[in-house]
């Protein structure tokens, strides 16, 4: 920079683990989150994975001081998880929760009841205007067969596009979570060339912290030791991403991961590491774009890319509405075969063949099987339009680039 910054940034990024009876040592781990952010004084603190709200008012309570103003962002059954404490007034607040987040029936994973969304916060610190996001996506629970990996790369993309259409009338963007996607995932390349966010770790001047700016590693006592089989050194998978505008440049001077067990205390703060990123701000000519790069090849492939795993999920998704119907008419066939049985032994044409026991056993089963089968059948069938939605957009936001890249 020609000058010296003008505005220092201190951002925290954590996944706090923290779900009620499940989450080990929850309760001690939430106490040293509060510690810590008290301690350090960050300017934000972005966090996910808050499910229970008497946690959040917990923290707030005790975070009064530091970070006068928060919000807790709610949404789905269990909730969004997400929540931003702040040294600096909120202005304004909203929610958006994606359109496609797994299935109610995988209760074993439970993101769909989770309300998976991204939060936006409005900030003016000395008269710039930030827009601050804060999200969590779908889980990756198996990275050779990633049933999931389509909602994810749709939730990428509408993520992306939210940050665009909302961010307009914004000098600064600071996007903080957990993508659940690696590094050079399509998910994140994407999310970063169509928003034009930069990476903290990547463009940051000096890193500490894990190896590869991990914030999942074996080393955490809370980490599932079996997924991490593969990844001696640990995954990437939560961020801070920014980018600045026309009037304002932004630089990461430091990207630090904390490295498993809080120091004195013997567990840490959560089975992922926080991200701690400070950034600079120096005033720019008018003239100059910053953090606005023009229209990268590269982006069409990775347009592509991401269509094509959009397109892997509607035939799944197709296929799953297809076996629903199926099943939905083959329960109302028996039903009918059913009724046709019981009018005719009504009216005395033939004797019941079946004890009557049996006969009603046999017509609740239909019954529920119809219920099931006909409510999934109406949720794949949303899940279609959703992913056939987001193609299209996509094809669209495609056509713009190709015209673009033809034109410049």
């Amino acid at each position: 920079m020609d000058k010296d910054p003008f505005l220092h940034l201190r951002v925290f990024d954590l996944n706090c683990w923290a779900l009620r009876y499940l989450s080990k040592l929850r309760q001690e781990r939430i106490a040293l989150i509060g510690d810590v952010l008290n301690q350090e004084g960050f300017d934000l603190a972005l966090l996910q994975e808050v499910w229970s709200e008497r946690d959040y008012w917990e923290l707030k309570k005790k975070l009064s001081a530091r970070y006068p103003s928060s919000h807790y962002f709610k949404s789905g059954v269990i909730g969004s998880g997400l929540c931003i404490f702040s040294k600096h007034q909120i202005l304004d607040t909203f929610l958006y929760q994606y359109s496609v987040n797994g299935y109610p029936y995988m209760l074993q994973h439970g993101d769909w009841f989770c309300g998976k969304s991204v939060g936006l916060v409005e900030l003016k610190i000395q008269g710039i205007v930030f827009n601050v996001y804060v999200t969590h996506l779908h889980a990756e629970y198996c990275r050779e067969k990633d049933g999931y990996l389509p909602h994810r790369v749709v939730q990428a993309w509408e993520l992306g596009q939210f940050i665009q259409h909302t961010s307009k009338g914004a000098d600064i963007v600071l996007l903080g979570g957990d993508l659940n996607m690696h590094p050079e995932d399509v998910g994140v390349r994407l999310l970063r060339g169509w928003a034009g966010l930069q990476d903290s770790f990547m463009a940051a001047e000096k890193v500490e912290g894990c190896e590869d700016g991990s914030t999942l590693v074996p080393a955490n006592c809370f980490t599932n030791q079996k997924e991490m089989q593969f990844y001696p050194q640990g995954i990437r998978i939560d961020y801070i991403l920014y980018k600045g505008s026309s009037q304002y440049e932004v630089r990461c001077n430091s990207h630090v991961t904390t490295t498993g067990t809080v120091p004195g205390k013997g567990i840490p703060y959560s089975d992922h590491e926080a991200v701690l990123a400070t950034l600079s701000l120096q005033k720019t000519e008018s003239d100059k774009v910053l953090n606005h790069p023009t229209v990268d090849p590269v982006l069409v492939d990775i347009l592509n890319e991401a269509r094509v795993e959009v397109r892997v999920g509607l035939l799944s998704a197709e296929r799953q509405r297809y076996s629903c119907g199926r099943m939905a008419v083959l329960a109302l066939l028996l039903l009918l075969m059913q009724g046709a049985m019981a009018l005719s032994s009504m009216f005395g044409r033939t004797m019941q063949p079946f004890p009557k026991f049996s006969f009603s056993l046999l017509a609740l089963l239909a019954v529920v099987v119809l219920l099931i089968s006909g409510i999934l059948y109406l949720f794949h069938t949303i899940e279609v339009k959703i992913l056939q939605g987001t193609e299209e957009q996509m094809r669209v936001g495609l056509q713009s680039l190709q015209d673009k890249l033809s034109s410049g």
